[in-house]
């Protein structure tokens, strides 16, 4: 069976086969210092930032005064 993906068996009936999915390798790199995860992070600190000057301008306090009157 070199190429079909149907073989014709004893008295003419046909048998189908599901067509095998090509095999690929990914080589790209998933964790460390890619660019998507210094992005990810990138943004990730400007919303903390972002969430700290928005703490300290509704309770008038810094984050560490903040902390200590918990």
């Amino acid at each position: 069976m070199t190429g079909r993906t149907y073989v014709v068996e004893e008295g003419n009936r046909l048998n189908n086969y599901a067509i095998e999915p090509k095999m690929y390798v990914d080589e790209t790199q998933k964790f460390g210092f890619t660019e998507y995860a210094e992005l990810l992070n990138g943004r990730l600190a400007m919303i903390g930032f972002v969430a700290l000057i928005a703490l300290e301008v509704l309770t008038g306090h810094g984050f560490i005064g903040w902390l200590t009157s918990l």
